[in-house]
């Protein structure tokens, strides 16, 4: 026979599974008209706490009909995160939630690195 804590926390973490499966963090995609695809996805946070104790019946007379006390409890959040673009021109992440500017400045770097690239590549091709 399983001890009574480990059913709680079988039938408690049972009960997280079934809220929190692949399909809660990255969702259906979506196909538009023109051939993108859209992927959402998102952050999801769980806490969970199982608890319970055995009270001696020769101690405390008044439990012998209940000897384990348990309880347990969880917690989740699912916060959006974003939305990945799949199309003709390539792969986008699209974020959410507003940025903050060090956000901002982080995700436009790689466009900045290909600007200032081809600007130096015209440079160099004006001089020959």
């Amino acid at each position: 026979m399983d001890h009574p804590i480990s059913v709680l926390m079988q039938t408690t973490l049972e009960n997280i599974r079934d809220m929190v499966d692949v399909n809660t963090v990255i969702g259906d995609a979506i196909q538009t008209a023109s051939g993108t695809t859209v992927i959402p996805f998102s952050k999801v946070t769980f806490g969970f706490a199982t608890g319970g104790g055995e009270y001696d019946p020769q101690k405390t007379p008044v439990q012998q009909a209940l000897p384990f006390a348990g309880g347990s409890g969880a917690g989740v959040t699912v916060q959006p995160v974003g939305f990945l673009v799949i199309g003709p021109e390539g792969v986008r992440l699209l974020p959410a939630q507003n940025k903050t500017a060090l956000e901002q400045a982080i995700s436009s770097a790689p466009q900045l690195v290909e600007d200032i690239r081809s600007v130096f590549s015209d440079h160099r091709r004006k001089e020959e």
